[in-house]
């Protein structure tokens, strides 16, 4: 079965044997699981977005599982209308595109710890990411 849905919450377990098995949790509170770390990893990705999810249900000793096979995420996250997902990571490579010059323009003579370097390179990332915004804001109201 195939249905379009709201993904509320993305559930992550231990079973006792080792396994790891996600639970995607819709608007409505029905619960779809999957054991396949792939389709985890989508319903992560699609945690507060509209998602396609492709399903089956399967009877087993009185139970009813319902079972994720597919996971698409679809549309942005809820509440954010003006916000590309894709402006974050154009930004993120730009400021890692910069980071030589936004650390003194030369290569550092130690090695910069990661904490540092994002003080440095997050201000510059937002920079960026809000004038992607802002122009793809204009585009839309011409």
């Amino acid at each position: 079965m195939e249905k379009t849905v709201d993904v509320k919450d993305v559930k992550e377990f231990q079973t006792q044997s080792g396994n790891t098995r996600w639970v995607l949790v819709d608007e409505d509170g029905n619960e779809y699981t999957t054991f396949r770390p792939e389709i985890g990893r989508r319903a992560r990705e699609a945690e507060g977005r509209p998602a396609r999810i492709e399903f089956h249900e399967q009877e087993k000793r009185g139970f009813r599982n319902v079972y994720l096979d597919k996971v698409e995420p679809t549309g942005p996250k809820s509440g954010t209308t003006d916000e590309s997902p894709e402006a974050d990571e154009v930004a993120w490579r730009t400021a890692i595109d910069a980071a030589p010059w936004l650390l003194g323009g030369t290569a550092p003579e130690r090695e910069v710890p990661p904490e540092e370097l994002f003080e440095k390179l997050k201000p510059f990332k937002d920079l960026v990411e809000h004038d992607i915004e802002d122009e793809e804001a204009e585009t839309r109201e011409r």
